[in-house]
């Protein structure tokens, strides 16, 4: 799977100490997260998963292999993006390459960082990076709409999707996002050339102050009411706290740190929860003596799709699924025991993986 997510934002709004939060996060040994950098501002990062460690607890296996996502840092967006202002082009460039975006909102007063746009405003800094791509998007389908436009006389097709077309440009004239339009399946196709900016996924980070780590402020308050119409997640987090977290490589320092702040766990971990979710992934494991395995696939796949993120020979050659329910495995403690139980299936061809399921493949070489 090669599915990523962009953290995008303002200037001085924390983003780049929450990639940093990210990318350190995995450099002790101890650490929930694993980082390999792939260019100077891409990270592979380990999804935490409670059932992973309890399905290592159980099985006792030589090693243990979490599944991962990928993060990517892009550059800061200033106002003009749309039309090359500072690094504009580069900006949009790389969001036009991720599958989801994580925007990060300063929800925070601080006299010593600077900020060019005035008095904080969470709703006034995601209606600036809002704008820049609608206003790209929006260049993008009045080019198509130019391009198809004789052939949409002439061609029932085309026309069809002219009629799409004409219905974004109207949207995205509004100053709305493409998501919110709620495009049909079939009518997803006129505009999956352009891939616009505004379809992708979002999820906030309200990056608010230390105090309000745990409750939120009137900023992060503010954020929330303003994109619940896009049933979008907003994670509350001090991204400079998460940031020290990561470079702790003692795991009991570490624990002593969070206890200080009352926190159970890094808030991390949820961005990195959320943010797989919000890529419409799921995990099955394989859970054997030698390794025990968190792998990723799609929302919705069936069992040789799956088995084809281990090899692609396995869905070529696929034969039978055999599968137990993670609840039934960790219930009756062994795959043995859920053999007797009677609680291994044999699935085929049609069957949708579910997430959590624990899967050995049967298929000819």
């Amino acid at each position: 799977m090669s599915l990523k997510a962009g953290i995008v934002g303002l200037p001085n709004v924390g983003k780049s100490t929450l990639f940093n939060a990210v990318s350190n996060s995995a450099k002790a040994q101890a650490s929930n997260y694993r980082f390999c950098t792939i260019e100077p501002n891409v990270g592979l990062v380990d999804v935490p998963d409670a059932r992973l460690n309890k399905l290592e607890e159980l099985v006792q296996p030589n090693r243990t292999v979490p599944t991962q996502i990928e993060i990517v840092d892009i550059a800061g967006l200033v106002r003009g993006a749309s039309k090359g202002e500072g690094l504009g082009n580069k900006f949009l460039a790389n969001i036009r390459e991720v599958d989801a975006i994580i925007q990060v909102i300063r929800c925070f007063e601080d006299e010593n960082i600077l900020r060019d746009e005035g008095a904080i405003n969470p709703i006034g800094d995601k209606e600036i990076i809002d704008t820049e791509l609608q206003l790209k998007d929006l260049e993008s389908v009045e080019k198509k709409i130019s391009r198809i436009e004789k052939m949409a006389r002439q061609d029932p097709k085309y026309k069809a999707e002219q009629e799409v077309l004409l219905r974004c440009k109207a949207h995205l004239e509004q100053g709305k996002n493409m998501r919110e339009l709620g495009l049909a399946k079939d009518e997803l196709s006129a505009v999956a050339d352009l891939f616009l900016l505004t379809i992708k996924p979002v999820l906030y980070v309200a990056n608010v102050d230390e105090p309000s780590m745990h409750t939120g402020n009137k900023f992060s308050d503010t954020l929330k009411a303003a994109v619940t119409n896009e049933n979008a997640t907003v994670i509350i987090m001090n991204n400079s706290i998460e940031a020290q977290i990561s470079e702790m490589e003692d795991p009991q320092d570490k624990a002593m740190f969070m206890e200080e702040y009352k926190m159970t766990e890094p808030a991390l971990n949820r961005l990195i929860q959320s943010t797989y979710k919000l890529l419409n992934l799921s995990t099955y494991f394989t859970a054997g003596v030698q390794e025990v395995r968190a792998w990723t696939i799609q929302d919705g796949w069936k069992a040789p799709q799956a088995a084809s993120v281990i090899h692609t020979d396995f869905e070529k050659g696929f034969i039978k699924a055999e599968v137990i329910a993670y609840e039934d495995f960790v219930s009756l403690g062994s795959e043995a025991a859920c053999r007797d139980a009677g609680k291994l299936r044999i699935e085929g061809k049609e069957y949708i993986v579910k997430d959590g399921d624990i899967m050995h493949f049967r298929f000819n070489v």
